[in-house]
């Protein structure tokens, strides 16, 4: 048993020093000058409603604002958004951050994916949801979103759990410290600060109830700014594990049995909630929310509300 672990141990640390040549080779030619083009990484929801994909693109000048960032395309039949023998889909960016990874004068885009037609593709629900914001702009609605998330090495074990056991009890985890508390803080750190770099409104950060799970919040964020934010902080996430060597899991059960969910709660308000008085309008978008509860749960997940039932019913 000693002999198999101290094998293990051998090949994790080969495979961090490894890495870490591979990271220190990278930065001899990120530090190269690239005159005035910049690169920009244009990023956009597939076909799953889940799933984030990325290419980048090479500008003549920084961009300024995302309508400097040209109407760009791909293979939508390569991510679940087109026929074969239509397979063009076309990225309209709305949403441009600055580049944590590159940084200088490259930019992120969040992109909106359209038809040839530039119709929004059946996964592109933003554009309703700007429509829905513009309606109620006089409100001025304001979100704020808690992701739960769970961190997994690269034999899809949670981090930090032994190869053939489960860690202690939930209980020690949630806003812990110190070794065999948390696990993966390494991410989370450089998730955070890439957030801030970026320019995504990241609001904190915390350790979860299940070992090697962790939070972080975005907002608050007024209309659909909210979503354009969250969906960057989770592109950065991912972009941050691979560094790491590092699998990020927003499933919302990723461990079946007693150990704790993930979800993305949603906090809200008007600005008629905000003022004195405020609870009533609190109190009857309550009374509106229960008229359509089943409704919403069917809605929240890309499977009908069945990830989110997993979650919920803790099966």
């Amino acid at each position: 048993f000693l002999g198999h672990s101290y094998h293990c141990y051998l090949d994790i640390a080969s495979a961090s020093l490894a890495m870490a040549g591979t990271k220190a080779a990278l930065d001899r030619y990120l530090s190269l000058p690239q005159g005035e083009c910049v690169q920009v990484a244009y990023v956009w929801i597939d076909g799953t409603g889940e799933g984030l994909r990325t290419k980048t693109r090479t500008l003549e000048t920084e961009p300024k604002l995302p309508s400097d960032c040209p109407v760009w395309n791909f293979d939508g039949s390569s991510t679940g958004q087109s026929s074969g023998g239509d397979s063009d889909v076309y990225l309209h960016p709305v949403a441009l951050f600055n580049d944590p990874f590159r940084r200088g004068s490259n930019k992120i885009v969040l992109c909106e994916t359209c038809t040839k037609s530039h119709a929004p593709t059946l996964s592109n629900h933003r554009r309703a949801c700007l429509d829905a914001m513009t309606k109620a702009f006089d409100s001025h609605p304001w979100f704020g979103i808690e992701q739960e998330y769970a961190l997994f090495d690269g034999d899809g074990y949670p981090l930090g759990w032994p190869k053939k056991g489960y860690p202690g009890p939930q209980g020690p985890y949630y806003c812990g410290v110190g070794t065999g508390k948390v696990y993966g803080r390494d991410v989370v750190e450089a998730h955070y600060r890439a957030c801030l770099y970026a320019g995504v409104k990241i609001a904190g950060t915390n350790a979860e109830v299940m070992p090697s799970q962790w939070e972080f919040q975005v907002g608050p964020c007024e209309g659909i700014s909210m979503g354009d934010h969250l969906w960057i902080a989770r592109y950065l996430l991912y972009r941050v594990a691979e560094d790491f060597g590092i699998v990020v899991s927003l499933d919302p059960k990723p461990i079946p049995g007693d150990w704790n969910g993930s979800g993305a709660h949603c906090n809200f308000s008007t600005i008629q909630m905000r003022k004195e008085g405020g609870m009533q309008h609190i109190l009857a978008a309550i009374e509106k929310l229960e008229r359509k509860h089943s409704e919403h749960i069917i809605t929240y997940d890309p499977k009908g509300g069945k990830d989110n039932e997993r979650r919920l019913t803790g099966h």
